[in-house]
């Protein structure tokens, strides 16, 4: 086990590179960098449903892509509306829709839970590609504008300069990703896991676990559509192939198996996978996805548990070798 200094100095180090990551790197891997942080925080989301609470959705993206189209729709719409209102816009756009499907979703769990999720995710698609008159059919909602962030006499940053919005991004990811992982450590976080390997226990304990899934339900929507209307602030569009359609919910459920479902960091790991496979695979194969769907046949078969998984192994082989051959050394000592 890593002590907390480590972690601490660890954590110290991370900060450091992130502040300085844009004039290392350049704009344009700084820009990747961003993409890799959105769908980290998309594949979070996810896995608070999956890893945490063993809900199975074919559907994510209707989030995550409704979250994208009410930030971009309302700053078209609302004249003069702050960024950060924006933003919450599109949060609590996602957790209404949540909210919507919540009486239904709750009481089901399992391949009823992943097929329920197909259809909603598929209607919602369809609706955004037909309302062409609101979401402008397949070219999507695009040149709204992105205002500045501004708090009023301290400062104002142009979010349209590529530096300004990657601290911006990694900000509001930032955060989302540290409560994200402080609700697993609270006592609801162990609820979640409890439901996730025996509701029926869980309800036993006087727990109600219909709405105990319903609240779960709620906050990974909100964070998935923080993560959608971070991306349309990000890329200045957003249209139904970008964040509503099948291939969008396939990809966050292979990046949480990739990285590794029900462990936190898993996800993020997937990300960088994804992102640095997307980036220079893409140059030469136009359907990524056939190669990522390899990928993800091999993880599962061979490393069920994902990158993390494999980490943590390499990581006790490590720290397990170490007190052994000390324990050796102070054997041949006493001889």
């Amino acid at each position: 086990m890593i002590n907390k200094k480590v972690k601490w100095v660890l954590w110290l180090g991370l900060m450091v590179l992130l502040a300085f990551l844009p004039k290392l790197v350049g704009p344009y891997f700084t820009n990747v960098f961003v993409h890799f942080a959105i769908f980290a925080l998309f594949a979070l989301s996810f896995n608070l449903l999956l890893g945490y609470t063993g809900l199975f959705s074919f559907g994510h993206a209707m989030f995550f892509g409704t979250g994208g189209f009410a930030t971009a729709l309302a700053l078209i719409h609302i004249q003069g509306l702050p960024l950060l209102a924006a933003l919450l816009i599109g949060i609590f756009a996602s957790v209404v829709l949540a909210l919507i499907l919540c009486p239904i979703v709750s009481r089901v769990s399992g391949t009823a839970f992943a097929m329920l999720h197909l259809a909603f995710g598929m209607l919602l698609y369809t609706l955004a590609l037909k309302l062409r008159n609101i979401t402008n059919g397949e070219d999507g909602v695009s040149g709204f504008p992105i205002p500045p962030l501004t708090i009023p006499g301290i400062f104002s940053l142009d979010m349209k300069d590529s530096t300004n919005f990657y601290y911006f991004a990694v900000v509001v990811i930032g955060i989302c990703a540290w409560l994200l992982w402080f609700l697993t450590k609270t006592p609801f976080g162990q609820i979640m896991v409890s439901i996730r390997d025996n509701a029926k226990r869980v309800s036993f304990m006087g727990f109600k676990v219909t709405s105990s899934k319903g609240m779960i339900y709620a906050i990974s929507a909100g964070f998935a559509g923080a993560a959608g209307a971070v991306l349309a602030l990000f890329q200045n569009v957003i249209s139904p192939d970008l964040a509503l359609g099948p291939i969008t919910s396939f990809n966050v459920i292979l990046i949480a198996m990739v990285g590794g479902v029900g462990s936190f960091f898993g996800p993020i790991w997937g990300s960088a996978i994804f992102t640095l496979i997307h980036e220079f695979t893409s140059r030469y194969i136009k359907e990524v996805e056939l190669l990522m769907g390899a990928i993800l046949i091999v993880v599962m078969l061979y490393f069920p548990k994902g990158f993390a998984g494999v980490l943590t192994m390499i990581g006790n082989k490590v720290f397990r070798r170490v007190p052994e051959k000390k324990a050796t050394e102070d054997d041949r000592c006493k001889q």
